[in-house]
């Protein structure tokens, strides 16, 4: 059985390599690139663990889409390994078999072990932290709470939010009679403090750069901002979960939940209830943020993987649903990664532009980069000239498929702090003519025109499939540049634009 599970993830990562490798990157996945390529202890929107990364991947396999995904998809790897690894030790080697079988046809692993983002990362360190704790508060062991403080770190390292682990596994000691008594031990606490000195150059970091990081993040969590309740940003968040997961998916996270919590009272069932504190509190938490805020779907994430081998014991014992319940995780899966695929290929399905969200997120960087760069060919001095957009995600986008994928700048002086501020200077660009692109097709002088010496009138480049045209992007010769990249405000409190 054991052989089964890996070899049924080693055959879902093989297949993460394939897809990931067909499709384009998208641009928040080239902006973590970017991170690769200027290596920080340290970043102003999240921990800097997936640019490290990619840094590393690119530079041994080149910058390539194929490289870029690869440390996502061995990420994913060890999530469903560790997954694994808690059901066999919990549950048995057939349960951990079935919850591979699982995960390995879930949206969730699938879209989160291709994309490059800070998410893979945080998923194999949260399901590693998980693993070795669950050991650890049962073996009373220096080396299991050893391992677990070092994927605790590596958490930190990966997204700020693993910093709700720690608080998810105090819920649970403090609510088992069984094992509170880890409370008045030392190991725990050594454990979280081996973490922390793991984290600490990013607190080094955050502290010589004030704070940005932490302000940033706490900024996205609505922190200051006026409470207000906002239906509409509920009604988007649950229906993104039910989009992640599959409707039928979410029904037998419910059911699994309240089935967890009728356990607590049973001392050999501590593992289900563990898991369930690694779980429904952290969803509880950003359902009731998206009450205050747009929160984004990937956010609880990391709260559903510890449920997956407690959702196989619940409904192995039910094998009528059980059938649905795989069959139709993997029908869903493959529906959906089959539009991504068949909309950035030749063999797409005739759809409207406005619904055509694959192609209008990943398709048409390739063309803007050669045209960018045949414009700037165009221009006086043209080796120095530089490559812009407003946003952070279009000029990194705009960096990596441009031909020989040059150092591009975000003009920031109109959105939020982003990374490309710890970059670039005013006394850098000083005088140097530029390109600059912008979406859609602008017809009025553009906002930064203010900061050259003079901006030509836009070439309108259209992104078409066959004779539709899925987006259209302005391109700006732009020459002598005064400076002004970023405006006065400081901090992502005073900002109004842009995306996380």
């Amino acid at each position: 059985m054991w052989r089964q599970v890996w070899l049924w993830i080693g055959v879902g990562t093989i297949l993460r390599l394939i897809y990931g490798s067909l499709l384009p990157l998208t641009p928040d996945e080239a902006n973590y690139w970017q991170w690769g390529r200027h290596l920080a202890w340290g970043y102003h929107d999240q921990s800097p663990l997936i640019g490290w990364a990619i840094g590393l991947s690119t530079r041994l396999l080149g910058n390539t889409e194929w490289a870029v995904r690869l440390p996502t998809v061995l990420a994913m790897t060890v999530t469903c390994g560790y997954v694994a690894a808690f059901a066999r030790r919990w549950f048995g080697a057939i349960v951990a078999f079935h919850a591979t079988v699982l995960s390995q046809g879930l949206l969730l692993i699938n879209a989160g072990g291709i994309l490059s983002t800070a998410d893979g990362v945080q998923a194999a360190a949260w399901a590693a932290t998980a693993y070795h704790t669950s050991r650890a508060v049962d073996e009373h062991s220096w080396r299991q709470w050893f391992a677990a403080g070092c994927w605790l770190g590596l958490g930190l390292l990966s997204k700020l939010t693993v910093i709700l682990f720690p608080l998810s596994i105090l819920g649970f000691l403090l609510t088992s009679p069984t094992h509170r008594a880890h409370l008045r031990s030392a190991k725990p606490y050594t454990a979280a403090a081996v973490g922390l000195l793991l984290f600490a150059p990013v607190v080094w970091w955050n502290a010589t750069h004030g704070w940005n990081t932490v302000r940033h993040v706490a900024w996205l969590g609505g922190v200051g901002r006026p409470l207000a309740l906002r239906w509409n940003f509920f009604g988007e968040f649950t229906a993104a979960q039910a989009g992640l997961l599959s409707p039928l998916v979410v029904v037998a996270l419910i059911w699994a939940w309240g089935w967890a919590w009728h356990q607590r009272r049973q001392p050999l069932a501590w593992p289900v209830i563990y898991c369930w504190w690694l779980s429904l509190p952290l969803v509880l938490m950003f359902t009731a943020l998206s009450f205050h805020k747009r929160t984004y779907h990937n956010w609880p994430a990391m709260g559903y993987l510890m449920m997956i081998p407690i959702v196989t014991v619940l409904f192995r014992r039910r094998p009528c649903f059980w059938r649905w319940l795989v069959g139709s995780i993997y029908a869903y899966t493959v529906l959906a990664l089959g539009v991504v695929l068949l909309q950035t290929s030749a063999w797409a399905l005739p759809l409207p532009a406005k619904w055509d969200l694959p192609a209008k997120e990943l398709l048409g960087w390739d063309v803007v980069g050669h045209r960018v760069a045949t414009l700037r060919a165009t221009l006086p001095d043209a080796n120095r000239a530089f490559l812009f957009a407003l946003r952070y995600q279009h000029a990194s986008a705009l960096a990596f498929y441009t031909p020989g994928q040059p150092d591009t700048v975000s003009i920031n002086r109109w959105g939020r702090p982003n990374v490309y501020d710890y970059w670039w200077r005013d006394e850098d660009l000083l005088g140097r003519n530029a390109i600059g692109m912008m979406s859609g097709g602008q017809t009025n002088t553009p906002p930064f025109a203010i900061l050259f010496e003079r901006v030509d009138a836009p070439e309108i480049l259209e992104i078409r499939r066959g004779n539709r045209p899925i987006k259209t992007y302005s391109l700006f010769r732009c020459y002598g540049f005064k400076g002004g990249l970023r405006g006065e405000r400081l901090t992502p409190e005073t900002a109004t634009a842009g995306t996380p």
